[in-house]
C-alpha cells in the first residue's frame, strides 16, 4: 500500500513521520540532536550528528510502520528555517550548522538598523534582517571569520542539508529561498539583495530553487543503506518548516491566521499580493504569486518548558517514573489559578522578544499569596499576549476571520480557549500530532500526482477539529490585562539596555 514520509527537523529533535496517501499517520520516531553553545549567544549543531540521527529516525519509523520501505513512494523534508549550514566546494560541512536561536549576529543586526540598510531590505526583500537571519550570520562570518567565508561554495539551511544527504543534490525551495536574498515581487534571487548586506560575491553560493511539491532527486544508495529507505525512492523539494506546519492544519490560505504555539511564536497569514511591515516577513509563499507574511519571536512555549525546568522539576521526574504527563499532572493547578483573579502579569521574552535582543522576561505583580498554579497562569497568559502582540501586527495589513492553533501548547483545552479569548476570534485545533511532517508528506504525495497540491491540504482521515469560540466577558478582562501588559512593555524598552550592562559587573566579596 502506498504511503509517504515526512521528515521534520527542528530545534531539538529531528523526526521521521509515516503517512497513509489519507493521511493516517502510521508511524513517528524521534531522535534528540543535540546542540552546542561554545560562546555567549552561538546556538549551533554538528551537521554530521543531525543526518545520523534523522537517518536513525527514518529506520525506526520504517520499522515501526509495519510495511516495507518500498511502499513509501515519494518522502520531503522540513526543518528550522533561517540560521546557516554550509557546505565547501567539495561539498563537505563547512563548521558546525547555525540554528535559528543564535543570536551572535546582534550587534551588527543594531548596526544595520541604525544605517539604511532597513529601510533598503524592506524596500527590496520584504524584511527586515534579524540576528539569525542568512544575511546577518554571513555577514558575521565575513567580518569574524574571514577564512571560513572565504571557502562557503553552498548556503544551504536545515531542510536542504538534509535532502542533499538523502540525494546528494544542492537546492532548495521557495520558501526557504526567500529568507534573505530575493526580490519581493519578483520572488526571484536578486544580486542587489545581497550587496545591501555587503554579500555580493556569494550570489553563486546560493541553491538552485524548485517548487516545495517538485521532485528533485532520488534517495542515493549510501542514504538507502543509512536509512532503510529503498533506493531510487522519489524526493520531493519540501519547505520551511513554519508554512509546512501552516499547511498541515489547514492555516496556509487566505483568510485565515495559522499560529505555531512552539520555541517561536509564529503567526502568519497568506496572501495574493506583497505587502511589508517592519513587523512581518513577507516572504514567497508555496505557490508563485502568493505571499507568506509572517510575524515572530522566539517568545512562545519555551516559556513554559523553562518554567518546568526550573520550579516542577520533582513533578517532571515522577511523571517520567510513573509514565504519566506532567501537563496533566499540573492541570489541576492551572485550572485552579484560572478561576481565581491575579494581579501577576508575565513577559516571555526569556529568549527573545518583538522588542529586540536586549528585552528580557519577567513577572510583575507577584505577591506572598500566590502559588506555583498562579504563576503558571501567567506564564501562559504571558505567551498568548505575545501571539497577539504578532496578530495584531498582521491584523493592521490583512484580514482574516479565524485562527488555526497548533504546537506544544493547543493540545491543551484551557490554553486553546485562552487563545481564542485573548485574540476574540474562533481558534481550530486539529487532531493533527505532526502537523510539519504532514506537510512536507502533503509535499512528496503532490510532486508524485497522488493529490493536487493547492494552499487547503487534504483532511488527514480519523482526524477531529475542535473549535473554540471567544467568551465576551473573558475577551473584555484580557484586553484590559493585554493593554496593562504592552504599556508596560514599552516602558520598559529604555530600561532592558541598563538591565543587560549589569551582567559585565562584578561586586567584590569581603574577606
Amino acid at each position: 500500500m502506498p504511503s509517504l514520509l515526512g521528515i521534520d527537523n527542528g530545534l531539538t529533535v529531528t523526526k521521521a513521520v509515516i503517512f497513509d496517501v489519507d493521511g493516517t499517520q502510521l508511524s513517528v520516531a524521534r531522535r534528540r540532536v543535540p546542540q552546542s553553545m561554545p560562546h555567549a549567544r552561538w546556538v549551533e549543531r554538528d551537521m554530521a550528528g543531525l543526518w545520523q540521527a534523522t537517518a536513525e529516525a527514518i529506520g525506526e519509523a520504517i520499522s515501526q510502520s509495519g510495511r516495507p520501505a518500498s511502499d513509501i513512494k515519494a518522502l520531503a523534508a522540513t526543518a528550522h528555517g533561517d540560521g546557516l549550514y554550509l557546505l565547501d566546494e567539495n561539498h563537505r560541512p563547512l563548521g558546525a550548522g547555525i540554528l535559528s536561536l543564535d543570536s551572535r549576529a546582534g550587534a551588527i543586526v543594531d548596526r544595520w538598523s541604525a544605517s539604511q540598510v532597513f529601510a533598503e531590505a524592506l524596500r527590496l526583500t520584504g524584511q527586515v534582517p534579524h540576528a539569525s537571519a542568512p544575511s546577518a550570520l554571513l555577514a558575521w562570518l565575513k567580518e569574524n571569520d574571514p577564512v571560513r567565508f572565504s571557502r562557503i561554495a553552498h548556503i544551504l539551511s536545515c531542510k536542504d542539508w538534509l535532502r542533499f544527504c538523502l540525494t546528494g543534490i544542492i537546492g532548495t525551495d521557495r520558501t526557504e529561498a526567500s529568507t534573505s536574498f530575493t526580490d519581493v515581487r519578483s520572488q526571484s534571487y536578486s544580486p542587489e539583495a545581497l550587496r545591501i548586506y555587503g554579500l555580493e560575491q556569494l550570489f553563486d553560493a546560493l541553491p538552485p530553487v524548485a517548487h516545495s511539491a517538485e521532485i528533485v532527486g532520488s534517495v542515493t544508495a549510501k542514504a538507502a543503506a543509512l536509512t532503510g529507505l529503498a533506493k531510487g525512492t522519489p524526493v520531493a523539494s519540501g519547505l520551511h518548516d513554519v508554512t509546512a506546519s501552516a499547511l498541515g492544519i489547514g492555516g496556509h490560505a487566505e483568510g485565515v491566521v495559522g499560529i505555531v504555539a512552539g520555541t517561536y511564536s509564529i503567526n502568519e497569514v497568506v496572501s495574493a499580493e506583497p505587502r511589508t511591515d517592519p513587523r512581518w516577513f513577507c516572504r514567497n509563499a508555496i505557490a508563485p504569486g502568493f505571499w507568506n507574511n509572517m510575524s515572530i519571536s522566539p517568545a512562545s512555549t519555551a516559556n513554559y518548558d523553562w518554567f518546568l525546568d526550573a520550579f516542577c522539576r520533582k513533578d517532571q521526574d515522577e511523571a517520567t517514573a510513573t509514565g504519566g504527563s506532567i501537563h496533566s499532572m499540573l492541570a489541576g493547578e492551572i485550572d485552579a489559578a484560572l478561576k481565581r483573579p491575579s494581579t501577576i502579569l508575565f513577559h516571555p521574552y526569556l529568549f527573545g522578544s518583538p522588542y529586540g535582543n536586549l528585552a528580557s522576561g519577567s513577572f510583575l505583580g507577584l505577591h506572598g499569596w500566590h502559588d506555583r498554579g498562579d504563576m503558571l497562569k501567567a506564564v501562559l497568559e504571558g505567551i498568548a499576549f505575545n501571539h497577539r502582540t504578532h496578530v495584531e501586527a498582521l491584523r493592521d495589513g490583512f484580514a482574516f476571520r479565524e485562527a488555526r492553533l497548533t504546537g506544544g501548547g493547543s493540545r491543551n483545552p484551557a490554553f486553546a480557549q485562552m487563545f481564542a479569548d485573548i485574540l476574540n476570534m474562533p481558534v481550530t485545533v486539529t487532531s493533527t500530532d505532526e502537523a510539519a511532517a504532514f506537510g512536507a508528506a502533503l509535499c512528496a504525495g503532490a510532486a508524485i500526482g497522488l493529490f493536487p497540491m493547492s494552499q487547503q491540504p487534504l483532511h488527514p482521515k480519523g482526524t477531529t477539529s475542535r473549535r473554540y469560540l471567544p467568551d465576551a466577558e473573558r475577551s473584555a478582562l484580557f484586553d484590559e490585562r493585554f493593554a496593562l501588559y504592552s504599556r508596560i512593555a514599552e516602558a520598559l524598552k529604555p530600561q532592558w539596555p541598563e538591565i543587560e550592562r549589569l551582567a559585565s559587573q562584578t561586586i567584590r566579596g569581603t574577606a
